[in-house]
């Protein structure tokens, strides 16, 4: 679609709008302007919208400011504030991107959301001739600096076409999940649950290894060069063996796609025990006071529940604000 088959809003309909610019949505936003893009951002926050001014980004005094792009991306943290800003705080919708988008016009959703949730946008949007594009991400902000997330996309042929750019610009890899936004996020929900599941068990096993006595890394070291070689045992293995808990997943955000999955699991009538222990743990280390670590703080909490000392973590500090 150009500029000009879009009445009345040719001006900016190359511009990219942006919402939720916190740590993962500020590491985007910045990347695609280093790869050319003109992004107007939307900061809830004076110290997000001074810091990425300084990286390039446009910033808006308001949400209303992004109507007239032709693509908005929401990076936003759960249902609640993607209902928020996507549908308006009441039945009027006032101040929404459904209310104020234009015909055409992309709201290109890419937080971890519910099902429910993803498929009430794809039909509000749509009765309005907008257009609704899934593309959560795997990848924490570190990957999201490097442009290193995998993107999971999921709408019509033709919405995806003309977010690509934007996907080449912010991943390492697309992967097309269908036509339905919603079975993207399906998969995104499904696949950090193998992710916390495998770090629940690396934790446990690790806790074995130094009741014992033993030092872990060896076996860490073992497993990750035979039978897990993934990036997720790789990587969460070492920091979980170093007690690193430096925040980038933190627990209550974790919480937060566990009880969503667990929801996507009971509505399916197809049980997930393993991750319903992962839940509870989850919930042992927020009541302990983890909320602003990593989710390798599992470790922590299974070395305790093992009757292991705690050790001072390497990243018991506040996490910086997004």
């Amino acid at each position: 679609m150009t500029d000009a088959s879009v009445n009345g809003r040719s001006q900016r309909w190359s511009d990219v709008g942006f919402v939720g610019l916190g740590r993962m949505g500020g590491a985007m936003a910045a990347n695609l302007v280093a790869a050319g893009h003109r992004v107007v951002g939307y900061a809830r926050r004076p110290a997000d919208a001074v810091r990425l001014a300084s990286l390039g980004v446009e910033i808006a005094a308001g949400i209303a400011d992004l109507f007239e792009c032709g693509i908005i991306v929401s990076m936003l943290p759960d249902d609640e504030a993607v209902r928020e800003v996507a549908l308006g705080r009441d039945e009027r919708g006032a101040g929404s991107l459904a209310q104020g988008m234009g015909p055409g016009a992309i709201h290109l959703c890419m937080s971890t959301i519910s099902t429910a949730m993803a498929a009430r946008l794809t039909s509000e949007h749509h009765k309005r001739g907008q257009r609704y594009v899934a593309a959560p991400v795997f990848g924490n902000p570190d990957a999201a600096r490097q442009r290193l997330l995998y993107v999971l996309a999921a709408g019509a042929d033709d919405d995806l076409a003309r977010c690509q750019p934007l996907f080449d610009s912010l991943g390492q890899k697309t992967l097309m999940v269908g036509a339905e936004p919603w079975h993207a996020n399906l998969v995104k929900l499904l696949g950090n649950m193998m992710s916390a599941t495998a770090l629940e068990m690396i934790s446990e096993a690790v806790a074995v290894f130094l009741k014992r006595g033993l030092d872990p890394k060896p076996f860490i070291d073992i497993m990750t060069g035979t039978m897990f070689s993934g990036r997720v045992h790789k990587l969460y293995g070492d920091k979980i063996v170093a007690r690193s808990y430096e925040p980038g997943f933190v627990l209550p955000l974790v919480l937060k796609d566990v009880r969503l999955a667990l929801a996507e699991a009971e509505a399916a009538s197809s049980p997930m025990p393993s991750v319903s222990v992962v839940r509870d743990r989850l919930i042992t280390g927020i009541a302990r006071g983890y909320d602003n670590l990593d989710w390798t703080a599992l470790g922590r909490v299974a070395e305790e529940e093992a009757g292991i000392a705690p050790v001072p973590s390497l990243a018991l500090h506040p996490m910086p604000a997004e």
